[in-house]
């Protein structure tokens, strides 16, 4: 009953919103007409006559992401906490207990406690599982149980956690917490300055600029700026983070909507800080949106060699629309152009395959567009770096691992089983390996390859047609190659495993800021950055 009534409720539903959202209706009135008035009749007659109680607000809630589901992950609706939550996002400070909190089903767990912060200060790790906030079981709890961990600064929270199997409890008092967008900068050595971009709030250029002065007072003739993982943010920071690099007046992107009015076109506003100093971007598949419009346009410029993996591919820009009682609408209007002209999303959700999932953009579709001087760069899949690195490219095994959790559950076992002291002679064996390895199997770890999924459902169709026993013995010889295969995946990837562990095993005991002091001693792509910039016609090379 449940999933008929989201069908019925689909496209009335999306009518209605169509019909307040002030844009153009078309020649579309009367059918939109029709379709409020059949969603309001339907609604009513549901909520009036259904053999149990109803809920009109879950039934509406259910109705709504439903009906966004069909469109694009970034379409969103806010209720009145989820709106105040985005302005904090924005804004980069707020109120809390300081740490990055996972939401689970039947509790919150720490991510990262951030230094000399409440969490940190109550003696909260990276790895408890908090399963009450007060009196509040998180079980139990309907709504996003995180927001019980928000209030005013000064009041105080009492948490129930679980830690390596114990139930201990801590007393938390809220504070202001302020989150920096450019949480590190250093320099790597006498004349090339680091710089970690982390998201694009309203603070982001103005501590871009400031870290890039204090980094050329410290001697800083060159420079790496760090975007990788970043998810992106406001538009106009990543236009103004462009700025600093180049001229005034110079096209940054554009955006092209079905709607006349948000077809704009972003230009630098303000003197540039430096268009001379040699640049480095670093990117990998987690740098998305404001990022890839930044290492989009530096790099359709000439200005910056960007160097790593290719991006994520988000070219979709959303607005808020106001809704009522406090609510919002995130709505993607438009989609954005770097200068050359190119659009880099990557999925398309307009074209969904048999299984209703996203299609990507096949490379044979990629368009071609030329930079300010003529090199060819491509569209439709992320922005490509000039200088592409295997060892930033997340493997499909690593990426089951990830997404298991996996990699941040042994460094917390392994937080509990060793001690760590010296950041800077820091690095994991062998033996830590074959022990993450123990610790996979122990966990029960075995992904299901594209191929296997293929395998699988060939053996169903050979079944139905009474196959099965002629093929049954190449089947078990193909699925134990498949498992061979996945064993020694695991042992190919051990480089990129063990940076992995390395960066979230530093967090635990030196926190982020440790990691990025590990990064620009240790870190792979730091380093490649540093040895272009180190050759002035390497550098040069990549950009003519």
């Amino acid at each position: 009953m449940r999933k008929l009534l989201h069908k019925r409720i689909l496209i009335p539903l999306l009518a209605f919103t169509i019909f307040f959202s002030g844009t153009a209706f078309k020649s579309d009135f009367f059918e939109i007409a029709k379709q409020i008035e059949i969603f309001t009749t339907l609604f009513k007659e549901l909520n009036m006559n259904y053999v149990d109680e109803t809920n009109p607000g879950d039934l509406m809630d259910t109705a709504i992401k439903s009906m966004l589901a069909d469109l694009d992950p970034y379409t969103n609706y806010y209720n009145e906490q989820d709106v105040e939550a985005s302005r904090i996002n924005n804004a980069g400070d707020y109120t809390g207990i300081g740490a990055n909190v996972l939401t689970l089903k039947d509790k919150l767990v720490i991510v990262e406690p951030y230094k000399d912060y409440a969490a940190d200060k109550a003696g909260l790790k990276a790895g408890d599982e908090i399963i009450k906030v007060d009196n509040v079981v998180v079980a139990d709890f309907k709504d996003d149980a995180g927001n019980l961990l928000q209030g005013a600064a000064g009041t105080s929270v009492n948490v129930t956690y679980i830690r390596q199997g114990k139930t201990e409890t801590a007393t938390i008092q809220r504070e202001a917490v302020d989150i920096h967008a450019v949480p590190h900068y250093s320099m790597v050595n006498d004349n090339i300055g680091y710089i970690v971009l982390r998201k694009f709030n309203e603070k982001t250029s103005s501590e871009t600029i400031s870290a890039l002065r204090a980094l050329k007072n410290q001697g800083a003739e060159k420079l790496i700026l760090d975007l990788r993982g970043n998810p992106g943010g406001l538009l106009r920071e990543a236009v103004n983070v462009t700025n600093i690099f180049v001229p005034k007046n110079q096209l940054v992107v554009t955006t092209k909507s079905k709607v006349k009015k948000y077809n704009k076109t972003y230009y630098t506003s303000k003197e540039p800080i430096d268009t001379e100093i040699p640049l480095v971007v670093l990117i990998d598949g987690a740098s998305a949106s404001a990022s890839e419009i930044v290492s989009g346009a530096l790099q359709d410029l000439d200005r910056a060699v960007v160097v790593g993996a290719r991006s994520f591919g988000k070219g979709l820009v959303q607005r808020p629309k106001r809704l009522t009682y406090g609510t919002q609408m995130k709505i993607t209007i438009s989609r954005y152009y770097t200068p050359s002209g190119r659009c880099i999303q990557a999925l398309d959700y307009w074209n969904r395959d048999e299984n209703g999932n996203a299609t990507r953009v096949k490379q044979e579709n990629y368009n071609a567009f030329k930079t300010k001087k003529g090199r060819t760069v491509y569209d439709g899949g992320g922005v490509q770096p000039d200088l592409e690195l295997d060892a930033t490219k997340l493997s499909t095994i690593t990426k089951a691992i990830i997404n298991e959790n996996l990699i941040f559950k042994y460094a917390t076992a392994y937080y509990y089983k060793n001690s760590i002291t010296d950041l800077e002679n820091f690095s994991l064996t062998d033996s830590d390996f074959s022990d993450f390895k123990n610790f996979l199997n122990a966990n029960n770890f075995n992904f299901e390859t594209q191929t296997e999924k293929a395998f699988a459902n060939a053996l169903v169709v050979a079944k139905e047609e009474q196959l099965n026993n002629e093929i049954n013995s190449d089947y078990s010889d193909l699925i134990s190659a498949l498992d061979r295969y996945k064993s020694k995946a695991i042992d190919d990837n051990k480089s990129q495993l063990l940076s992995l562990l390395s960066d979230e095993i530093v967090k635990r005991y030196f926190y982020r800021e440790g990691l990025y002091t590990y990064y620009v001693a240790n870190n792979f792509e730091i380093q490649k950055g540093v040895e272009i910039l180190k050759n002035p016609s390497n550098y040069l090379s990549y950009l003519d």
